[in-house]
């Protein structure tokens, strides 16, 4: 049995694919949870996030009362250290270097303060964050196989391919699109891809990317891909390969170079950091 649901939500199009065992409404569901977190976690109009953000940009502090924007900034606090801090989801040029070293988090209480303003973006992770939800909804409902994408750059599989085996990807060159850069299997994993060259980088809503240190814009032409256990992770991960300088990159792919790739493009030619030559 093979199903899937397509709807649009965090801004893109999401499609979720289900194939064997499984409840009647398990897609239903994991769609219901993405799209709480994309309510929970916008910018873009009323949310849990921006009533937060009202109260950071004003100096104040805030109880955290809707537990998905809780959870994420669990995950945040514990992926800043991850990933040397590059991940940083309040990095934004109008405050300097400011970011999340200007947020106290207080996980027993709920609460969350800034020495000085700050608005919480959180971008790509909030995709990877929903995908988590989603995969946690329907492994509770019985499916065993699946893949969900949010966009071409956030994509999660539960288990086994329907056939077998991992679930193959290929990833482009993002300025070649017949050229590939790594091919990849998942078995209930995510895959993360951060880039600053190729389509979808200009668009209006897509926010530039900035390094936390200094709060500069990253323009070199890159790509990034993380595979990680959990999509919000990858996301994290993807996002700090991206910003890193050369000692920062090759500290955060020392931890598995198998599953995490950093591509420059001096040239306009894939020359892929973390491999030799």
């Amino acid at each position: 049995m093979a199903d899937v649901v397509r709807f649009a939500s965090m801004g893109t199009r999401v499609e979720l694919h289900r194939f064997g065992a499984g409840e009647d409404d398990a897609l239903t569901a994991a769609q219901r949870a993405i799209e709480a977190v994309d309510n929970a976690l916008t910018i873009h109009r009323p949310s849990a996030t921006t009533a937060l953000n009202e109260r950071l940009m004003a100096g104040q502090g805030a109880g955290i009362d809707d537990p998905l924007l809780f959870d994420a900034l669990v995950a945040i606090e514990e992926l800043q250290a991850a990933t040397l801090g590059l991940f940083d989801p309040a990095a934004d040029r109008r405050f300097a270097s400011a970011g999340w070293s200007a947020i106290a988090f207080d996980r027993n209480s709920a609460r969350i303060e800034a020495s000085m303003p700050v608005a919480l973006d959180f971008g790509g992770f909030g995709k990877g964050f929903a995908l988590d939800r989603a995969c946690a909804v329907l492994r509770a409902k019985g499916v065993v196989s699946a893949c969900l994408s949010a966009g071409e750059s956030s994509i999660a599989v539960v288990g086994e391919h329907p056939l077998g085996g991992g679930w193959p990807f290929s990833i482009p060159h993002p300025l070649r699109p017949d050229e590939i850069l790594v091919e990849l299997e998942l078995i209930d994993e995510s895959v993360s891809i951060s880039s600053t060259v190729g389509a979808g980088t200009a668009a209006p809503e897509r926010a530039a990317m900035i390094r936390p240190i200094d709060a500069t814009i990253v323009s070199a032409p890159r790509c990034s891909v993380a595979v990680d256990r959990l999509g919000a992770h990858a996301e994290a991960m993807s996002t700090a390969l991206l910003v890193a300088d050369e000692a920062q990159a090759e500290c955060l792919l020392h931890g598995d170079r198998t599953r995490r790739f950093l591509f420059d493009f001096p040239r306009g030619a894939a020359i892929p950091i973390n491999q030799p030559g």
